[in-house]
């Protein structure tokens, strides 16, 4: 793991990302390869996922969903459902019920546990019609036998962005082998978030194809200018335990992953000057802030990984699908 050096250690003690003992990977020596679910546990796990987020988010209350996440999208929902309900503490006056609809389940077969799968949904947070139409992809995670379901990643994704998966002839699929390298790939999977933070923060290794999250990204931080204030940036790998990648191998032998990573952003102002703190950003805040400001965020990313040697348009790189930011802590000094 990068050393965070100065400008993240004053975090340490004080983000609110939290890791339950339930989220811990276990392995129960289980060697048959299985299916990770049934499609019937699978849209079970939906409807539960969606009946508590609808509980937490109406009354801003992340005790109510918190066995129901887990991972980067459990960090981001946790803190951000703290974080209101501080601010509104009678709850959501402009709740309206998240709907998951017309949901398919891509499942994979592996031995042991973590077992998984994948749902395609249809939200009502999106326009239908064709140009505006998204999906929604919800990673579900279940650590043991005797383990709620719970959700880990979420992606929202146009329809014409998602590959069709590799299936066997009973129509389960296949997950990436969750070994470091894999020589058929374009990039190991297991290797993102390393990889995407390398690239964030020194341009190398320069995998990912151009846009909004990579290159954009990037550009738009070099060039951020504000008079009387400098910024800086850290960005960090999340991959293990619940935040480790999750991916399906594709059709064409390339494979769709979602992984995370923590990307910290400070700000320091010349004297006489103070960043400015918002309501969102005030109630996750620990420390004073007088002259510097360090946000802390988690997030999680849905990439297209193409089988090595692959052009696509893309020069064989890795394509960012979504980015999913929320944040987790704040600490002024």
């Amino acid at each position: 793991m990068r050393r965070l050096g100065r400008l993240a250690a004053g975090l340490a003690t004080t983000t609110v990302l939290v890791v339950t003992a339930s989220g811990c990977v276990t392995v129960h020596g289980e060697l048959e390869v299985v299916p990770g679910a049934t499609k019937a546990e699978a849209a079970k796990a939906l409807e539960d996922f969606t009946a508590a987020y609808n509980k937490a988010d109406k009354a801003y209350d992340p005790a109510l969903d918190e066995d129901r996440v887990t991972g980067s999208l459990g960090a981001i929902n946790q803190a951000g459902l703290a974080a209101r309900r501080k601010n509104n503490p009678q709850g959501n006056p402009e709740h309206e019920p998240l709907e998951l609809t017309d949901a398919s389940y891509t499942i994979p077969k592996k031995a042991g546990w973590p077992r998984w799968f994948l749902a395609d949904t249809d939200s009502n947070r999106d326009q239908d019609s064709e140009k505006a139409d998204t999906r929604w992809l919800l990673a579900f995670v279940r650590t043991g036998p005797d383990a709620p379901w719970k959700a880990a990643y979420l992606a929202v994704a146009s329809p014409s962005e998602i590959p069709k998966f590799r299936k066997d002839a009973d129509g389960w699929a296949e997950p990436v082998p969750s070994a470091d390298t894999d020589a058929a790939l374009a990039t190991p999977p297991a290797d993102l978030s390393t990889t995407y933070t390398d690239y964030l923060t020194d341009g190398a290794p320069d995998v990912f194809a151009p846009g909004s999250m990579t290159s954009g990204w990037r550009d738009a931080r070099k060039n951020t200018r504000r008079a009387g204030f400098s910024y800086q940036y850290i960005d960090q790998e999340l991959d293990s335990g619940t935040f480790a990648p999750l991916g399906l191998t594709t059709e064409d032998g390339g494979a769709l992953v979602f992984f995370s990573s923590k990307h910290f952003e400070r700000q320091t102002a010349a004297e006489g000057l103070r960043p400015t703190v918002t309501a969102d950003v005030r109630a996750l805040l620990t420390g004073e802030v007088k002259s510097t400001l360090t946000k802390e965020r988690v997030s999680s990313q849905l990439v297209y990984v193409p089988p090595k040697g692959a052009d696509g348009g893309t020069g064989g790189r890795v394509r960012v699908l979504n980015r999913l930011p929320g944040l987790v802590a704040a600490q002024g000094s």
